[in-house]
Order: structure tokens, then sequence, then C-alpha cells
């Protein structure tokens, strides 16, 4: 399980998860921990089990052997209690909605799809966007607005539902510098609050500055742990198959990551 770290309330247990595809292994044997209260980055290279593993634990993709625990129940008693992020190129952004009506969507995994939004989840949803710099574009078409823009505001719906447990995937992709410092920012607010969030991430330079947890992955999981104990040169080769380069200062545990070779689609 977790490499290191004294133990405390896990968010998340998963034990001997495999995943396969066509027979082919996509997640193999994974043992995994996650303590509450951390903001944990999930690297590897592409093709590794990264998005794949986070449909596990909200139960989107049925594994074939293991289990997964959230806060110590199954995802579908708990699911009220998790918010996710997709990637933004999975999300069909011409579909005719406004900005607010996106944000209120975060409202129904409390309210139950059944019972309508009311004057209190519409100025819940106003806040959600004033923490993410988009409360002036709440009547804008969703289509209208740019790549950044859209994620802060996909942001904003998680951040409406409350969660206890956030996943995402991958929400700095295709983001400018301002909109990713907004969004690390955010999600630093929330790991304060006492939430657990989970960030599938590709950018190997900002893992030490923007996470305090680290799970490295490849079909297997290499290390996971704080970042000053896992996210060393030694582990960084074990998952990226020496097809990586450093230049290594005077720290040598935690070298400065200059290139990482793309390897095969992410799944």
């Amino acid at each position: 399980m977790s490499d290191s770290g004294a133990k405390q309330d896990l968010a998340i247990e998963v034990f001997d998860l495999t995943v396969a595809y066509r027979d082919k292994p996509v997640l193999w044997d994974i043992d995994l921990e996650v303590p509450e209260g951390v903001l944990m980055a999930v690297v590897g290279p592409n093709g590794a089990g990264k998005t794949t593993m986070m449909k596990s634990l909200l139960g989107l993709i049925k594994p074939a052997a293991g289990q997964v625990r959230i806060f110590g129940k199954p995802y579908a008693e708990v699911r009220s209690e998790v918010g996710y992020v997709p990637q933004r190129g999975t999300v069909d952004w011409d579909f005719p909605t406004t900005v607010i009506d996106v944000v209120m969507m975060g409202a129904y995994a409390n309210l139950g799809w059944f019972k309508r939004p009311g004057r209190k989840e519409h100025e819940a949803a106003l806040h959600a966007l004033d923490r993410v710099g988009m409360k002036p574009f709440a009547d804008r078409q969703i289509s209208q607005l740019s790549g950044g823009q859209q994620q802060r505001v996909f942001l904003a719906r998680a951040l409406l539902q409350d969660a206890r447990l956030y996943l995402m995937d991958e929400p700095f992709q295709g983001v400018d510098a301002t909109t990713e410092r907004a969004i690390i920012d955010i999600l630093r607010e929330m790991r304060k609050e006492g939430k657990t969030v989970i960030v599938v991430h590709h950018d190997l330079q900002t893992v030490p500055e923007y996470f305090d947890w680290v799970t490295l992955l490849n079909v297997r999981r290499i290390a996971s742990g704080p970042v000053e104990d896992v996210f060393t040169e030694d582990n960084l080769r074990l998952a990226y198959g020496g097809k990586i380069a450093f230049i290594t200062g005077q720290n040598h545990d935690h070298p400065e990551v200059v290139e990482a070779m793309e390897g095969k689609e992410e799944v």
C-alpha cells in the first residue's frame, strides 16, 4: 500500500485492482491507500492507465479483479461525497447550455435528480463561479468560452457539490499559465478545508511545487506517498522505463525533470 507516512483515515483504498481491455491488462494488481486531506498527483507515461484508474474508482469501469473502497465503503454508497472533473476533451462543448446551468448540475448530487435547484442553489452556483473567476460569464453559452474558461466552469460545478473527495483528470490540460495558477490555488484551498483532491497530472516539473502526495503509475503502482519520499529519480525511471532525462543538482533525491518521452496513447 502506501510507502510512507503514519496511519491516517483513508479516503481511498484499492485492493488487487486489475483492469483489462480485450484481455490486455491496463492496470495490474494495484494496491493503493490515499489518506484524507491530501492533494495528490497521479503521474506516469502515456498508456500507464491513469484515466482508467480514475474511472475504476468511480465505478465507470468494471475491473477484472480487485476492490475499491471510498471512505471505507463501495463507491455506490458514497456517490454524493465524490466530485469528478473529466478531461475537457471528453465533453460535448457544443451542447446548447449556459455556464450557470452547467454549474448547477453540481447541485443534483445532493438534491437528487427529481428535485429542482432553487434560489439557494443558484446563489451557491454564482459563488462557485466567483471563486474561479467566472461569475461575469454566468449567462454565456458554454460553447463560447475558451478552453481555460471551460475548465474553470467544470471546477465550479465540482465546488458546488461540496464533496469530500475530488477526482480530476488533467485539469491543467490546454489552459494558460494564469488559469493553471488559479486552479492550483483553488485546489490548495480545498485541501485546507479538509478535502481530498486526486489529480491526473502530466507536468513532472510542477509536481513538487503543486502537490504533497504523488502516485507513480505504469500499469502497476510504482510508488505512492509523500512527494518528498517517493518523487525520486529512481522511482521516476521505474515509472517511465528510463525514457526520461534529468538535471541533477545538489539534491539528488529530487532531480529537475527536463524531458519525458511520449509513449503510447493514454487509456
